[in-house]
């Protein structure tokens, strides 16, 4: 068990400029965890300033230095907070991730005269309209940065599309001077090139020698450990080979790279994987929805097919696993929370697992005070200690009952406490046989999240009959390894 991520935002933060230094105060709870990489949000000043979550991208190299967009910090802080916080969370051996918002810029400073011509929003591979010339919000001068890193401004000669016409006052998507769309994108929409904002251009050179400058600048500047990539479906797909390559090399090291694909065809997640060049990992959404079913399924989802169609079955080593993120927290645009008595489920099927890279939701571990949604709370906490100090030996699956499943870790000689077994239900109380090993014989194991009280003693083989409460799950250890982990 390597990697064990915290995604370390949601959408619902308050905005006030404190979150580096947060995140700093926290790293013991980090560590205490088993937490060792971070996924920080973005750090370039969006179109909102310091409202903005990070994705409205205005400008990219302001990292909260400059005046610009109604405040210096974003809000997370500013440019100097995000670097200690960086340098501080590296030095307590926790990689740092940032999130890179490539897809499209927003907030421009000045419009520009172009021709264009207004496709369908439903069929983005339909025209209907003869090319006219319109007013779009494409030129991006930066005036509060004054040209400070980079004095490159941006035009309209660097997007292909918008999605208002000042002019005419019109919201539509427009293609500019005849460009098209992109091919090698999702398909969704029919063409799924555009998504909003001012559309990036990834066929004009330009673009791509100003992303790779900026990319080379905010290595040099922060030295992150690897990155998110948001919205990859929406870009072409062999863009960041290049890309990454060479933020590789000017590492000097491996970089963790995930994309966030958004779909629930593992196919085009297949894909993706192959025309990136398999050089970047993708969240598993189709596993997600699994989820998300299974919680709203009042006991009729079969738990034999959690995994199945999903990038853990299919591509194992690629997939970043998650129960909920910013996105799909209640009032986005991607809802689809997973319902609370299902959580602690969720997070044993991807932590308490030898596949995958598990991600730990932020609204999940503090809570969402907006929403009055609390804290998955201490069983969270019990999970993540248990796949850091037992989750040793061999993995072995009893998905034998629609309703009911379970596993085993079998142990390690060398970790005398390691192995334990999990048993889930969504349904009525249930029991299952399970052998975690012979090397635990005679020993007596107990849930450690105390849902149930039954104390369990393994016969010679190292097998026991594990009991579950109605719609619970329980996770067996060894009972003096549960006392050192309730009082960790």
């Amino acid at each position: 068990m390597n990697k064990t991520l915290l995604q370390a935002f949601q959408w619902e933060l308050e905005a006030n400029s404190n979150h580096w230094q947060s995140l700093v105060t926290e790293i013991d709870y980090f560590k205490k965890l088993g937490i060792n990489a971070l996924w920080l949000p973005p750090a370039a000043k969006g179109s909102a300033g310091v409202n903005d979550v990070g994705y409205g991208t205005y400008d990219l190299y302001d990292l909260g230095e400059f005046d610009q967009k109604g405040s210096v910090a974003t809000k997370y802080g500013t440019k100097e907070e995000y670097l200690t916080a960086i340098k501080k969370l590296q030095e307590n051996q926790i990689d740092v991730y940032a999130d890179i918002v490539f897809n499209h810029f927003m907030g421009a400073d000045e419009t520009e005269k172009v021709s264009a011509v207004k496709y369908s929003w439903d069929n983005r591979n339909q025209q209907i309209s003869d090319e006219e010339e319109i007013e779009a919000w494409t030129r991006f001068t930066f005036p509060g940065r004054k040209g400070k890193y980079n004095d490159y401004i941006w035009s309209w000669r660097n997007f292909s599309g918008v999605d208002y016409d000042a002019h005419n006052k019109d919201h539509a998507i427009f293609n500019l001077a005849d460009k098209g769309w992109v091919s090698d994108v999702d398909s969704e929409n029919g063409n799924f090139d555009y998504l909003m904002g001012c559309n990036l251009d990834m066929t004009y050179e330009e673009t791509i020698e100003q992303l790779d400058r900026w990319g080379k600048w905010f290595l040099e500047q922060t030295n992150v450990d690897g990155f998110r990539l948001d919205a990859v479906k929406h870009i072409q797909f062999d863009f960041f080979v290049d890309w990454l390559l060479k933020r590789r090399q000017e590492k000097g090291a491996p970089l963790f790279v995930v994309g966030e694909y958004w779909t629930d065809e593992l196919d085009k997640l297949e894909n993706y994987i192959d025309s990136s060049g398999n050089l970047i990992y993708l969240f598993d959404v189709p596993l997600h929805f699994n989820f998300y079913q299974a919680s709203r399924g009042n006991g009729t989802f079969d738990l034999r097919e959690i995994f199945t169609g999903t990038l853990v079955e299919s591509r194992p080593e690629y997939a970043v696993t998650f129960v909920d993120n910013h996105d799909t927290q209640k009032g986005q645009s991607l809802e689809s929370w997973v319902e609370g008595w299902f959580k602690v489920h969720a997070y044993a099927l991807i932590l308490l697992r030898k596949i995958g890279t598990p991600t730990i939701f932020w609204g999940d571990l503090y809570g969402i005070k907006t929403q009055n949604i609390g804290p998955v709370g201490e069983k969270l906490e019990y999970l993540l200690k248990i796949r850091q100090h037992l989750a040793y030996g061999n993995e072995v699956d009893y998905f034998d009952d629609p309703d009911c499943i379970g596993w085993v870790f079998t142990g390690d000689f060398d970790k005398e406490l390691s192995g334990f077994a999990v048993i889930l239900t969504d349904s009525d109380a249930n029991q299952k046989e399970m052998t975690i090993s012979a090397i635990h014989a005679g020993k007596t194991f107990v849930d450690v999240l105390k849902n149930n009280d039954t104390h369990v003693v393994l016969d010679e083989n190292g097998r026991g009959l594990f009991p579950v409460n109605g719609g619970q799950i329980s996770v067996y250890v060894n009972e003096d390894v549960a006392k050192k982990i309730w009082a960790l």
